[in-house]
């Protein structure tokens, strides 16, 4: 028999990754979004559309699911506000449901000294806002496990690829068209990634093993490891053509914090751009073998074909 998956949030870049990786894979998949979808879902998904915070409709669409993905995407200056209620709506609909709930992580909960390689055992330190809130998520769906609630959280870096939202988009490949990347950090330091559509069919992957896990489970993937001046190369390499590196203009996030609220949250999360880090996932990979892997370039020039594609864009002076 096919099995059923929820993934909560599907009008958002990693909500919409997955229900692809799962259509394609042979799942019944339902989409939760609070509005119709932004573009046409995969033939054969169901649309459910409620918002996440109507814990008895949420209860409603889990009904008879076997996996419930929480891909929910709140306002990143709201964090402290609606993830705790969201958390607790998901938790119920899981709980309700029977169904396995996952969940992915970020390397946010390491705090802001983050080891420069990130196990399932790195210490989780709460000594920023983001790290608290990950934490305390985590822990909830920890102590739920104990209590018949099983979930799996699998931890990945940076996203790109599957639409705009991510810091690749936003800040370092935003102005490739116009012949420059912008870097977050120095050139030097490693940083991790993870293109969307290959940690979706792990999650597929994973979901397909869960009956092989613990109640609770943390997998780490991977994904690229890269310094900034290998993206850099690798998107010259894409694009056919040198490009201008600049560095981000923190000192002007800073200014504007105090009166723009989204500034304020991106500069709190600078540190992970001044901190090389990667990600272990010798678990994961004894748990499912070969990890999906799309070729970098591959994965790049599919990331950057929306930003070389605006119509403003212009060609770039070596």
């Amino acid at each position: 028999m096919r099995e059923t998956v929820l993934v909560l949030g599907a009008n958002g870049r990693i909500g919409r990754a997955l229900v692809e990786a799962f259509s394609a894979a042979g799942w019944l998949v339902r989409a939760q979004m609070r509005r119709e979808p932004t573009t046409p879902l995969p033939a054969g998904v169901s649309a459910v559309i409620c918002d996440a915070l109507d814990t008895a409709a949420l209860i409603e669409a889990a009904h008879g699911a076997d996996v419930l993905i929480n891909a929910l995407n709140p306002d990143y200056t709201r964090w402290d506000t609606l993830v705790p209620p969201l958390a607790a709506s998901v938790l119920a609909a899981a709980r309700a449901s029977g169904a396995t709930l996952m969940l992915p992580g970020n390397v946010y909960n390491f705090g802001a000294e983050l080891p420069p390689v990130l196990t399932e055992v790195t210490p989780e330190v709460a000594n920023t806002d983001k790290a608290r809130i990950r934490i305390a998520l985590e822990q909830q769906m920890r102590a739920a496990a104990e209590e018949g609630v099983r979930s799996i959280v699998i931890r990945a870096g940076d996203f790109f690829g599957g639409g705009p939202g991510s810091w690749f988009d936003l800040v370092i490949a935003k102005d490739v068209g116009k012949g420059r990347v912008t870097l977050p950090g120095p050139a030097d330091l490693p940083h991790a990634w993870a293109y969307l559509p290959d940690l979706a069919r792990v999650f597929v992957a994973v979901a397909a093993r869960r009956a092989q896990l613990a109640p609770f489970e943390t997998l780490h993937y991977a994904g690229e490891t890269l310094t900034g001046a290998e993206l850099h190369r690798a998107i010259e390499e894409v694009c056919g053509r040198s490009l201008k590196r600049a560095q981000l203009p923190w000192w002007a996030l800073r200014l504007a914090s105090p009166f723009v609220p989204i500034f304020r949250a991106l500069f709190a999360m600078r540190y992970l751009w001044l901190r090389p880090h990667r990600l272990d996932d010798a678990r994961l990979r004894q748990l499912i073998g070969t990890l999906p892997h799309t070729p970098l370039h591959r994965a790049l020039s599919t990331a950057l074909a929306p930003m070389l594609a605006r119509p403003d864009s212009s060609p770039a002076t070596a």
